[in-house]
């Protein structure tokens, strides 16, 4: 037990105790220091007594801080420990639906609550104890997201290849107990956790309200390498459909009842059944964002904000965008209520087929560079290519199947472009605009709304 020290800020509280690199960091206040969450909660205080170990000799310092400052130990990750691997084989699982070949990283399973809580990641509860769950709720660690995917424990051992996966459930209602938040997840499979199984999911996480904010229901993701793998298919339209107004049938009898839907269908959903997207208040605190849901109301609704204060403009503009098949509609909409107004606006909208990963995967995220480049390889582009900075990984560098944007606008010949998941974003990169400033002849001045 403890944390290595790698490096320690310049003077710090931490430097200024003569703490070196290479010492270990045991405990704080007569806790036990394993990892970032111990050391983040313990150090706030602003009397500490530090344990350390030094070439095999303990011993202690005290110091004497403002609290909440930054003690100033840095060790060599983040996690200041191992990062925690899943112990499930979910049949729905798209890590294994990836084809050989792609960087390590891209085939790392975490389930870690700490990635949860620091992150947003999603976790399952089967790879952990009760003394976890017992530090979960007296650090307050809120709120956790989980991946529940089916409250009937037999079907979760099932679904998830864990025969602890069904007993794992137990901890969310300790959690509820304790007021811990949880946001959860339930990807669905047609024909194993739809129809009647979900029905019991949504009432079985109702009872956990308020503790249970937010639970998205999700499509699974189905790529063409399913060789050896657990039997499944896509959801049809009319399947789909039912999912939406199940969903939506709990979510306006737990709005009426407890002011907030709860339960909320992914923007696959609606786009599948061919259900209109909800209105911008539907979603309520767009908790669900990551998860694809709401992602495409809120773009709406601040693109359409950001083009009401727009004044008309005939300077010519010529560009293109590349998004998923799922959102081409979509995109290609918005495109035209700006050319309302822009009226020299040449826009071509690009919907690129997922040749990568075979034509069930419509979303824009996981597109790839290749497939950018074959298929608009000979396709007027404009004087630019936007595309969903959402293709690329979180660094901004590589998109799935490693090529750079710099490769793609290299075989391209065009400028290319990642745009965030921003209405305001992506009418600033459409014109040209800056939405802060007064564009070159003085007619348009944009004031951006700030954290919608």
């Amino acid at each position: 037990m403890g944390i290595l020290v790698s490096s320690v800020i310049p003077n710090s509280p931490a430097q200024k105790s003569g703490i070196m690199p290479g010492d270990i960091l045991l405990s704080i206040n007569g806790q036990e220091i394993g990892d970032v969450l111990d050391y983040q909660f313990y150090a706030t205080d602003p009397k500490l007594i530090i344990k350390l170990e030094r070439d095999g000799k303990r011993f202690s310092v005290r110091v004497k801080k403002a609290e909440y400052e930054e003690f100033g130990v840095e060790s060599e990750t983040y996690l200041m420990d191992r990062q925690r691997h899943c112990h499930n084989k979910c049949v729905f699982c798209f890590i294994d639906q990836l084809p050989k070949g792609l960087r390590n990283t891209l085939y790392f399973k975490d389930d870690d609550t700490r990635l949860s809580f620091l992150f947003g990641n999603y976790i399952t509860l089967t790879n952990i104890g009760q003394h976890e769950i017992d530090r979960i709720i007296k650090m307050k660690i809120s709120p956790v997201n989980i991946s529940v995917h089916t409250t009937n424990p037999e079907l979760r051992v099932q679904m998830m290849n864990n025969k602890h996966a069904g007993e794992a459930l137990r901890y969310m209602e300790q959690l509820a107990r304790a007021g811990i938040a949880m946001n959860c997840q339930l990807v669905l499979c047609p024909g194993l956790n739809d129809g009647e199984e979900l029905r019991r999911s949504l009432n079985d996480l109702e009872k956990l309200y308020p503790a249970v904010q937010s639970v998205a229901c999700v499509p699974v993701g189905l790529s063409k390498y399913r060789d050896g793998l657990y039997p499944l298919r896509p959801f049809t339209k009319e399947e789909a459909r039912a999912v939406v107004e199940l969903v939506n049938d709990y979510g306006d009898r737990c709005e009426a009842q407890y002011g907030t839907r709860l339960f909320y269908p992914a923007d696959e959903f609606f786009l599948k059944s061919e259900t209109p997207l909800p209105d911008y208040d539907y979603f309520g605190e767009y908790s669900q964002l990551e998860n694809g849901v709401g992602m495409m109301t809120l773009l709406r609704h601040d693109f359409m904000t950001a083009l009401d204060t727009l004044e008309e403009s005939d300077r010519p503009v010529s560009v293109s965008i590349a998004t998923g098949t799922a959102a081409f509609d979509f995109i290609r909409n918005l495109v035209d209520e700006l050319k309302k107004k822009w009226h020299n606006l040449e826009c071509k909208v690009y919907a690129v087929r997922n040749d990568f990963l075979g034509e069930n995967i419509t979303v824009s995220g996981l597109v790839t560079g290749r497939d950018l480049i074959a298929q608009l390889k000979d396709q007027p582009l404009g004087d630019r290519l936007l595309f969903p900075s959402s293709m690329l990984r979180h660094e901004g560098d590589l998109f799935l199947d490693d090529v750079t944007p710099e490769e793609v606008a290299q075989q391209l010949e065009v400028s290319a472009i990642p745009v965030p998941n921003d209405g305001y974003a992506l009418l600033e990169a459409l014109t040209g605009l800056k939405l802060e400033e007064s564009c070159d002849d003085g007619d348009v001045i944009i004031a951006k709304q700030k954290g919608i």
